[in-house]
């Protein structure tokens, strides 16, 4: 009897303790299914992603900002390991970065990664991550938050590059008085000279290739102040056959021999009415962006320039429906010339009228639409961070457009892409003679009045003197605007007229102008900068001075300065 107790009270107490486990184990599971509910309530309303992945990195959960965030629908992501959403590039570092979570027991935090939206593009997040443990303690794969910082790393990407920007500008300003004072010595000797010697001769050619190169580097400078936004846009009828053949063969010098250049451009097409250096920065840019593409087998960059006539019917309409069809631009059926020319016209954003169109297409790798339709986009760009900002395209952009025009690309991978570039054209009655042909000494306008000349530098001083002297101008000089003003004080009446430097050490020439006009305020100034940030014509005016000359300075550009001040 005495066992059978014994028995009957292990049995009982054997029974309360499974009940004792059984109830603790319906508190745990309680517990964790409480877990589970946070968890999934919390996640399913969190702004960022939040995912899950078992032991051999399959996703098992993703939260709906996962579908938000990266376009991917979340129940195509589910059985789906990492690697399908990040770049082959980065695949077996996070392959890595994973194992040692789920083996190590390692947690990471504020690590910067990159996965792929549904579109091809690449999105930016600061992830942490930690091992993934169930209700006994035993890890079952990883468990991660990622926060999108996207557009946070844009803006400072584009924070850093207005920064530098900035930087170049002031840079640009800051060298350019040096740089314009050497190319006017360059310019001005060669200019003197070339009016010595006969027309015919190699030394004048040579002399000539030594003026229209130093001309190019003058233009450059100016492109560079245009671009940090220095100097003002200057509109002119110009003729853009005569920038499109100067621009080519600025570059075939620096083009590879694997790259073929093709012109369709004839020089008794019609003008526009543009600033000069910005249409040349224009044609630069899409060239430079053609050879890039064809960088590697070479191939075919074809420029060409056309009149167009928009609100008639046209053939290149039909032509042009390609490229509108791969921007997203449905196109219109043939045989209805009223209904396309319309159409088009509301399509590029421009207005009816005669428009000159500029092609300029290459046989390069061409672009995927993802990249077609950003490229216009400030600071997007493919290449790599030593060739490109991002800048070209959108600065392009806007060039076209402040000039009433458009621009249009049609491109697919492996067959080369054509930017078409379209600019209102105006008519002149009188004919307009091509800048690089003319006479640079022609009819250039002469004058026998009394000027007086200041420069810090005595090489320019040395090439005004002799550059007016030959033009029959009486000439008084000064290095020093001191010097200049206290002759000025000793005889105001003996000059008619003052052409002054800008940046000089003591005095500046705005300084020099203004005690000039206290003592003489009808004496006519022309003040001679390289830099304009300090002033512009509007506030030259408003001092009084007469004209704001830019450097280097020009025999004809001078000539023409001093008889129109003294017209005046």
């Amino acid at each position: 009897m005495k066992d059978i107790q014994e028995c009957k009270e292990k049995l009982s107490s054997s029974n309360e303790k499974f009940q004792r486990e059984v109830a603790k184990r319906k508190v745990a599971e309680e517990a964790v299914r409480e877990s589970e509910g946070l968890f999934k309530s919390l996640s399913e309303s969190a702004p960022d992603i939040i995912y899950t992945l078992d032991m051999d990195g399959l996703f098992t959960y993703v939260n709906p900002a996962w579908e938000i965030i990266l376009g991917h629908k979340r129940e195509e992501v589910i059985g789906k390991y990492l690697a399908d959403y990040v770049r082959k590039e980065d695949a077996k570092r996070y392959l890595r970065t994973f194992e040692r979570i789920r083996d190590r027991d390692e947690i990471m935090g504020d690590a910067t990664v990159s996965l792929l939206h549904r579109d091809g593009s690449i999105c930016l997040f600061k992830a942490s991550c930690s091992p993934n443990f169930n209700s006994e303690g035993k890890v079952i794969g990883v468990v991660g938050v990622l926060k999108d910082i996207t557009q946070q790393r844009q803006l400072e990407v584009q924070l850093q590059q207005s920064q530098k920007m900035e930087a170049i500008g002031t840079l640009a300003g800051g060298i350019t008085h040096d740089f314009n004072n050497i190319l006017g010595a360059i310019l001005g000797y060669t200019e003197l000279a070339i009016l010595e010697t006969e027309d015919e001769s190699k030394i004048r050619q040579h002399l000539e290739k030594i003026q229209e190169a130093g001309h190019r580097a003058r233009d450059l400078v100016n492109q560079i102040l245009t671009f940090s936004r220095q100097t003002r846009q200057k509109r002119l009828p110009v003729r853009l056959s005569a920038i499109a053949k100067e621009a080519l063969k600025m570059l075939r010098a620096s083009l590879p021999s694997t790259i073929e250049i093709r012109q369709n451009i004839q020089s008794d097409q019609g003008t526009v009415e543009a600033d000069p250096t910005r249409i040349h920065q224009v044609l630069m840019n899409l060239c430079t962006n053609a050879a890039h593409a064809m960088q590697e087998k070479g191939g075919i960059l074809e420029i060409g320039i056309q009149n167009m006539d928009f609100g008639v019917r046209n053939a290149d309409f039909e032509k042009d429906e390609k490229g509108a069809a791969l921007a997203g631009h449905a196109p219109v059926p043939t045989g209805q010339a009223n209904q396309v020319s319309k159409s088009r016209i509301e399509y590029l954003g421009i207005l009816p009228g005669p428009y000159l169109k500029l092609t300029v297409r290459d046989t390069g790798i061409g672009m995927p639409p993802d990249v077609l339709r950003r490229i216009f986009e400030p600071y997007f760009t493919t290449k790599e961070k030593t060739h490109g900002t991002g800048l070209g395209l959108s600065v392009v952009h806007g060039i076209i457009k402040s000039h009433g025009g458009s621009i249009t690309v049609e491109s697919e991978p492996g067959r080369g892409t054509t930017f078409h570039v379209y600019l209102p054209r105006v008519e002149y009655s009188n004919e307009m003679p091509d800048k690089m042909a003319a006479s640079p000494y022609r009819g250039i306008p002469t004058g026998h009045e009394r000027i007086l000349f200041v420069d810090d530098e005595q090489a320019l001083v040395d090439i005004g003197r002799q550059m007016l002297e030959y033009l029959g101008y009486e000439l008084t000089t000064k290095t020093s605007s001191i010097g200049a003003l206290e002759l000025f004080k000793e005889e105001p009446d003996g000059f008619d007229l003052v052409i002054t430097d800008m940046t000089m050490p003591n005095m500046t020439g705005e300084k020099l102008a203004k005690a000039m006009m206290k003592i003489r305020p009808d004496i006519p100034i022309i003040l001679c900068t390289g830099f304009s940030e300090g002033i512009t014509e509007e506030t030259a005016r408003e001092i009084g001075i007469r004209k704001l000359a830019m450097k280097p300075l020009v025999m004809r550009d001078l000539a023409e300065s001093i008889r129109k001040v003294l017209g005046d």
